[in-house]
C-alpha cells in the first residue's frame, strides 16, 4: 500500500527553513578548541607568582634584622656604626659634645663629680642596616657631661629637653632641637646645606655661616638655596632652641 505524501502547510515550510538555516550558521562557526593543560598551568604559575612577590616587597624592603644593645652603669659605651649612616638620638638633659671620628663607630663618655652617679646611666642603641636609634637616660642631675664621637659623615637628629648641645666635624644632613639652653653648630662647608631652616623662641640667633645675626623674640632664618648658589644643597639643616642661644659657625 503506498501513502501518498502530504505537501506541508506554509506554516510548516517556513520552521522548516528557519531549521536549516540555524544548522548552516552552527556548520560555519569556527571550532573552539579548549586551552592545552600546559599553558593554563603556566599562566596560573605565572599569576602566582606576581602576587607572591607584591606580598613580599614589603618583607624586602622592611625585613632587615634589628639588633639591640643595652647597656647601665657604664662610664663608656662602643659599637660599631657605618660611616654615612642615620642616627637618631634621644638624649637626656646635660652638657653634650658631639664629635666626628674617622672611625666606624660610636664612642661614648660619661663624665660626673662622682663615679657613683653614673650607676644608673643607660644607653640603648637599636641599629638597623645604616640606621640607629640611640637613647640616654639616667645620671646624676648636674655636672653630668657627655661626648660622643661618630663617624665623620652621619645624617643627624639630635632631641634633647635642656642643657648645652655642641656639634663638630660632622658632615650629612641635621635635624636638631633642644627646649632650653645653648645649641652651638660648626658647619665645615656652609655652602652644602640648603635648604636651611634656624630658629630660637627666645634669645639670640648668631650664624655667621650664613650671615645672619638676630635677637629677641621668635627669631629666625630660612632658606631653600644654598650660599651662593641657586640651588639645593647636597644636605638639609633645621635646629630650633626654644629658650637659649643658636650659634651655627
Amino acid at each position: 500500500m503506498v501513502e501518498l505524501m502530504r505537501t506541508p502547510g506554509p506554516e510548516r515550510v517556513a520552521k522548516m527553513e528557519l531549521f536549516a538555516a540555524r544548522c548552516r550558521i552552527c556548520l560555519q562557526q569556527p571550532e573552539v578548541r579548549p586551552m592545552p593543560m600546559n599553558v593554563f598551568a603556566l599562566r596560573t604559575v605565572s599569576r602566582i607568582l606576581s602576587v607572591s612577590l607584591l606580598l613580599l616587597l614589603p618583607t624586602v624592603a622592611f625585613g632587615q634584622k634589628t639588633d639591640t644593645l643595652s647597656e647601665t652603669g657604664q662610664d663608656h659605651f662602643t659599637t660599631g656604626f657605618p660611616s654615612g649612616g642615620q642616627l637618631r638620638m634621644h638624649i637626656r638633659s646635660s652638657g653634650v659634645r658631639i664629635t666626628g671620628s674617622d672611625e666606624d663607630k660610636i664612642q661614648i663618655h660619661f663624665a660626673a663629680p662622682n663615679r657613683d652617679d653614673l650607676g644608673n646611666v643607660r644607653v640603648i642603641l637599636k641599629k638597623t642596616g645604616n640606621r640607629g636609634d640611640l637613647d640616654i637616660t639616667g645620671g646624676p642631675s648636674n655636672n653630668f657631661q657627655i661626648t660622643i664621637e661618630l663617624p665623620r659623615s652621619s645624617d643627624l637628629y639630635v632631641r634633647m629637653f635642656a642643657g648645652d648641645l655642641e656639634i663638630r666635624g660632622i658632615t650629612g644632613n641635621k635635624d636638631l632641637q633642644i627646649h632650653a639652653g645653648d645649641l652651638e653648630l660648626s658647619l665645615d662647608n656652609p655652602g652644602d646645606y640648603a635648604p636651611v631652616d634656624l630658629s630660637v623662641t627666645t634669645g639670640d640667633l648668631e650664624a655667621s655661616a650664613f650671615g645672619v645675626s638676630k635677637g629677641g623674640l621668635f627669631r629666625s632664618f630660612r632658606t631653600n638655596t644654598a650660599l651662593h648658589k641657586n640651588a639645593a644643597g647636597k644636605y638639609a639643616l633645621h635646629a630650633h632652641v626654644g629658650a637659649g642661644d643658636l650659634t651655627v659657625e
